[in-house]
């Protein structure tokens, strides 16, 4: 997933290192990606020939290596982007990528990846459904119960929102 996500970060124009960590992170919901995480990803990337590497001046004068994809790159980050799986519609992050992306999908994408998170979603609700009818779980596990329901049944309607734009 870390490596789709830089090669997304990369459609947005040329990067450097530091700023692609911070921005990765920032995302992830951490302070940062770490270097051997990144810096790996990203001459992995460079020797696949999805990236360009150049080196720039930084704001304070120092030397920055700045990436940015190159053609083969962008076919591999669609290639793997329209790539979802029923193991990826189970994902949250792999999920909200792709909405992320919708600019570069054609609407029939855009609604089978809407529809596989969907049809997930609606088997997660009911196994909560059923889960909260059968056991007692006391006033706790109601709860987190009513809490993961009520996550799931916003979602949805967010994708039925999203259904309906263009």
């Amino acid at each position: 997933m870390n490596d789709l996500l830089m090669l997304a970060m990369l459609s947005g124009g040329p990067t450097h290192g530091y700023e692609l960590k911070k921005r990765a992170g920032w995302l992830t919901g951490q302070p940062n990606l770490h270097n051997n995480l990144v810096y790996p990803l990203l001459g992995k990337f460079r020797r696949a020939g999805w990236i360009h590497q150049k080196s720039g001046k930084g704001l304070r004068g120092q030397t920055r290596e700045v990436y940015s994809l190159t053609a083969r790159g962008k076919e591999e980050l669609f290639r793997r982007l329209n790539e979802f799986t029923a193991k990826d519609a189970t994902s949250e992050g792999a999920f909200r990528m792709r909405v992320g992306m919708f600019f570069a999908f054609d609407a029939t994408t855009r609604a089978r990846i809407l529809q596989a998170r969907d049809e997930f979603l609606e088997q997660r609700e009911k196994k909560f459904m059923n889960l909260a009818s059968a056991m007692q779980l006391g006033k706790w596990g109601d709860e987190v119960t009513s809490f993961l329901l009520q996550q799931v049944r916003a979602e949805r309607k967010w994708i039925s929102k999203l259904k309906k734009k263009k």
